[in-house]
């Protein structure tokens, strides 16, 4: 007898024997992705930082990870997200495949699963939904949804390798309280690099402000080092209200690298477990921008 799928709304359950298995009900599927995270943190963390930048994406499958690249509705800024097969065990993807997502749903479904929930990702050969399972790391519960999947035509474009004129390796929570410090100023930041350290200001109709840093070396706290590799002199103006949405990733590391040079755009990157990361790219302002 063929048996019905589960998700058919017109499943009738009467008369069933009571030895009878619910899984005798759902069709074998051939999952042609499967990753598994320790900790689903990771995944809604990474969604929180981008869902305000970017609505629908692609999540890009294959056998080296989980990708994803989308530019803003304006074209001012870009993100680009890794997740490394390293960083998921086990993880198996049979062929390439885009997952087309709305990120407002993704968020729905993520905020179903506490933080330390294990959370397996999969989806079948042309899928139409992703499927999400999260599973307690403390008790028996084991919960699953499936997020419908978007036909998104979306272009990738190629990043070209930035010999960067600054580099500057700081602790992501001094980054994030900058911005939103000078943000209560003006729109706009000057972020300029100098042999003497790099300095944010802004100007705005209540005031000015101004925060420099020193290349700073903690033996007993790294995590607090700054460190400023400089080739020229760098100065940009950027929007703040981006880079505040950018900072929004700071508690996915405990520091945040920032690479810039004259007339590119900015780098902003956080990196992840298992060589992972989240990168930003921001277009400077220029001229009557400012």
């Amino acid at each position: 007898m063929q048996t019905k799928p589960l998700h058919n709304n017109n499943l009738n359950f009467a008369g069933l024997p009571t030895s009878f298995n619910l899984c005798n009900l759902v069709s074998p599927i051939h999952k042609m992705l499967e990753a598994r995270l320790e900790q689903a943190d990771l995944l809604k963390k990474v969604v929180d930082a981008i869902k305000d930048l970017v609505q629908d994406c692609n999540f890009d499958c294959n056998d080296s990870g989980i990708a994803l690249q989308a530019m803003d509705n304006s074209h001012v800024a870009l993100v680009s997200m890794m997740l490394k097969a390293e960083s998921f065990s086990p993880y198996r993807c049979d062929r390439n495949v885009a997952l087309g997502v709305n990120l407002t749903s993704l968020t729905k479904v993520l905020r179903a699963a506490s933080s330390e929930d294990i959370l397996t990702i999969k989806a079948e050969d042309a899928p139409d939904v992703l499927n999400l399972v999260f599973e307690s790391s403390e008790s028996d519960r084991l919960s699953e949804y499936d997020l419908k999947l978007m036909d998104i035509d979306q272009e990738h474009l190629g990043i070209p390798d930035t010999e960067y004129a600054a580099t500057i390796s700081m602790p992501s929570a001094d980054f994030r309280k900058i911005c939103q410090d000078l943000m209560l100023l003006s729109e706009s930041v000057s972020i300029e690099a100098t042999k003497d350290g790099v300095k944010f200001t802004c100007a705005g109709d209540i005031g000015n402000g101004a925060v420099t840093l020193r290349s700073h070396t903690n033996v007993d706290k790294p995590d607090l080092n700054v460190d400023i590799e400089l080739t020229e002199p760098v100065s940009l103006t950027f929007s703040l209200k981006y880079l505040v949405n950018f900072c929004k990733a700071a508690g996915l590391s405990k520091s945040v690298k920032l690479c810039l040079s004259n007339e590119v755009p900015l780098l902003v990157e956080y990196a992840l477990a298992g060589n992972s990361y989240l990168r930003f790219y921001l277009a400077p302002k220029i001229g009557d921008d400012e």
